[in-house]
């Protein structure tokens, strides 16, 4: 099901969901939005940060395709003209909360690590706390995503995290081939570059450690253990969820970092939660389509 694989057999069931939605087929508009919310959500997510942002982005987008469906003309993959659709509101969108405050700087960003007091644990505290230090573990890297610029880290999403390759990501962001590999490596060498000199999980002599901040993003109530934003046992990580091995990275030296990005999560739960259900019972989208 995952619409950035390079064999994508389910075109042909979205262009006959296409036919029926814009005819007024509710049932058909549910099943198509279905299949594709869920990625568009988690793309979201991984621009943003935050899960309710995400969810406004999300319908945002997705009254913005349902708006345009009776233009689609089949002239290209589907997933290709929704996708454009999708990524050129990411880029034009507003800042967000997260964005405003990284700002775009890995410097701002290490700054602000580097403001956050350093709390010695013994390795029995790291085992009784391992799901606060995992969770601040994937807090951070979701933050490095926001110090790569908007274009870029879009790219990243797409073809280092959900695997697209050059000829899909090209298609989407309507650039060449060449440009997407370009920007892609680019993207990746920027975060290999400050994992590789600030961060601990990729450089062992490196001094941050996500277990030493654990104790104060507690204590500050910037981390709240029974209401985890990212380490979430009903989340998959994106490498399970995707279900391909990574691209043939032509950097080796940039495994561990991919490694990394790749056990963020997916939240695989996004659809059963009556996001959908909602949005497509809302007057505004019965009215766009004259549903029934």
């Amino acid at each position: 099901m995952n619409p950035f694989v390079t064999t994508y057999s389910t075109d042909q069931d979205d262009q006959s969901l296409i036919k029926q939605a814009v005819k007024g087929n509710k049932a058909a508009l549910e099943a198509l939005l279905k299949k594709h919310q869920p990625y568009i959500y988690n793309i979201a997510w991984k621009m943003v940060q935050m899960p309710d942002d995400a969810k406004d982005i999300t319908q945002e987008v997705m009254v913005k395709v349902i708006t345009n469906l009776s233009k689609f003309r089949g002239e290209s993959e589907f997933r290709t003209w929704l996708y454009r659709i999708v990524t050129n509101h990411f880029l034009k969108m507003k800042k967000q909360k997260r964005e405003k405050l990284v700002n775009e700087s890995f410097d701002a960003f290490s700054d602000r690590l580097s403001s956050i007091p350093d709390t010695e644990m013994s390795t029995l505290e790291q085992e009784e706390k391992a799901i606060e230090v995992r969770e601040m573990n994937m807090a951070c890297m979701s933050g490095m995503l926001l110090c790569l610029t908007r274009e870029q880290r879009l790219v990243y999403i797409l073809g280092a995290m959900f695997n697209a390759d050059h000829t899909i990501g090209a298609e989407i962001l309507d650039i060449s081939k060449g440009n997407f590999r370009v920007r892609l490596s680019r993207a990746k060498k920027d975060l290999h570059s400050f994992m590789n000199d600030k961060c601990g999980l990729v450089n062992k002599s490196n001094p941050c450690r996500c277990h030493k901040k654990v104790t104060a993003v507690i204590e500050n109530q910037v981390l709240d253990s029974k209401n985890l934003l990212f380490n979430r046992e009903e989340y998959a990580s994106f490498q399970q969820y995707i279900g391909n091995s990574p691209q043939d990275f032509s950097d080796l030296i940039e495994e561990k970092v991919l490694e990394l990005h790749s056990q963020l999560p997916y939240n695989n739960t996004f659809n059963k939660k009556g996001f959908l259900n909602d949005f497509i019972n809302d007057q505004r989208v019965i009215s766009l389509l004259n549903l029934n």
